[in-house]
C-alpha cells in the first residue's frame, strides 16, 4: 500500500488581530482583523464602506503601522522588515498612480529606475509590460490622452516592474465601464496563472465570484465570514422558487407556492412576483409547473434561483454595496486641516 502524503499549504500573506484607530481611538478602522492568504491563490476581500479594507491593504504593504497585532508577507514581518516586504510585493491602489504629463512608455521607465533597474533593462521593461497589458500602440501618447481602463492598466503594469511574488490590488477596476472592467479581469486571470498571489478589494460582488479563490467578508474592521462563493451563498440559505404572473393571477399563485415549498411565500406586487425557500430543487419547480397548468395560469416566468454573492452580502453586513468614495479616513490630520465654512 503505497503511502500519500500532502504538502502543508504555504500562507503567502498572513494578518492576526490587527487593530488601527485614528483620532486617538475615536475611529476605529481596523478591530482585531485576522485573515491569511495560500500561495498562488487569489483572495477577494469584500466589505461595505469604512470596512477597513484599504486599510488593511496598506499595513500589508508596509504604507500603515497598525496600533496592534502581527502580520507577515512572504514569511516577512511586514513591521520589523518593511523595507524587505517591498522586494516581493507589488501594490495598485485604487486610482492610478501615473503621471499624466509623461507617456506610458516614460512613466514605465520612470518607475523601473525607481527601482533600480538600469538603463537598458529600464527600456526592455517597459517594452515587455506595454506589449503584456495590450498599450503598445499608446506608448508614445501621453497618460492624459488615455481612457480610464488604459490608466488603470498602466498602472497594474507599473507594479508589476519587478515580478512581485504577491500582489495586492485595491479596487482595480473602480470607475471603470463593463468593457474596461472585463478587460482588467483578463489581466488580473493571466497574473493568477503565471503563479501571482493576489489580495483583491473590491466592492463589485460579481468581481469577487469571477476572480477569488476564497472570499472574506469584512465589517466594522473584522472578518465576519470566510469562505469559496459557493460556500458563503450556502449560508445565506438554498435555492428559491419564484414566478412571475399576471395580476390577477396572484392570490392563487402565492397559494401554489406555499403548498410546494411548505413556507410563507414573498409576494411583490410592483413585479407580480411570487418566491419562497425550497428544499427540494427541480422537484418543486416540477410540482409548481403542473399545479399552475392544473389551474389554468399560464406564468410569465418560473425558475429556481441560487442565492447570489449579493444576497449573501446584505444577509451578512446589513447593507447593499454601494460604489465607493474614499472608504477610510488615511490621514487623520487632513480632516484637522480642513477649513471650517
Amino acid at each position: 500500500m503505497v503511502k500519500v502524503t500532502t504538502m502543508p499549504s504555504v500562507k503567502a500573506v498572513i494578518a492576526e488581530n490587527l487593530v488601527k484607530t485614528y483620532d486617538k481611538g475615536a475611529v476605529k478602522a481596523l478591530d482585531g482583523l485576522s485573515l491569511d492568504v495560500e500561495e498562488g491563490t487569489v483572495l477577494g476581500v469584500l466589505g461595505p464602506n469604512g470596512a477597513g479594507k484599504t486599510t488593511t491593504v496598506r499595513i500589508l504593504a508596509t504604507l500603515l503601522t497598525p496600533d496592534s497585532g502581527h502580520a507577515t508577507v512572504a514569511g516577512i514581518d511586514v513591521i520589523k522588515n518593511p523595507d524587505q516586504v517591498r522586494e516581493v510585493i507589488g501594490l495598485s491602489g485604487q486610482y492610478a498612480a501615473v503621471d499624466e504629463t509623461l507617456t506610458g512608455w516614460d512613466n514605465l521607465v520612470m518607475f523601473s529606475r525607481l527601482y533600480h533597474l538600469s538603463a537598458s533593462a529600464s527600456k526592455k521593461r517597459a517594452e515587455e509590460l506595454l506589449e503584456q497589458f495590450s498599450l503598445t500602440d499608446a506608448a508614445r501618447r501621453p497618460i492624459r490622452t488615455y481612457s480610464g481602463g488604459m490608466r488603470r492598466r498602466l498602472d497594474l503594469a507599473a507594479s508589476l516592474i519587478v515580478k512581485p511574488k504577491i500582489l495586492f490590488l485595491d479596487e482595480p477596476t473602480t470607475g471603470l465601464d463593463p468593457r474596461g472592467r472585463q478587460e482588467m479581469w483578463g489581466v488580473i486571470d493571466g497574473l493568477v496563472k503565471d503563479g501571482t498571489t493576489l489580495l483583491l478589494t473590491t466592492q463589485y460582488l460579481e468581481e469577487a465570484d469571477q476572480l477569488a479563490d476564497d472570499i472574506a467578508v469584512i465589517d466594522h474592521g473584522t472578518v465576519i465570514a470566510r469562505g469559496t462563493s459557493d460556500q458563503l451563498k450556502r449560508q445565506v440559505g438554498g435555492e428559491r422558487l419564484e414566478i412571475i404572473a399576471e395580476t390577477k393571477d396572484l392570490k392563487k399563485v402565492t397559494e401554489i407556492v406555499e403548498k410546494v415549498s411548505g413556507g410563507k411565500a414573498v409576494v411583490d406586487e410592483g413585479s407580480r412576483q411570487v418566491s419562497a425557500p425550497v428544499t427540494t430543487g427541480s422537484k418543486a419547480l416540477i410540482e409548481a409547473a403542473r399545479s399552475l397548468d392544473d389551474a389554468g395560469i399560464h406564468p410569465l416566468d418560473i425558475g429556481l434561483k441560487r442565492p447570489s454573492l449579493d444576497d449573501v452580502f446584505i444577509a451578512l453586513t446589513g447593507h447593499v454595496a454601494e460604489e465607493k468614495k474614499e472608504e477610510e479616513v488615511t490621514d487623520p490630520r487632513a480632516r484637522r486641516k480642513k477649513k471650517k465654512p
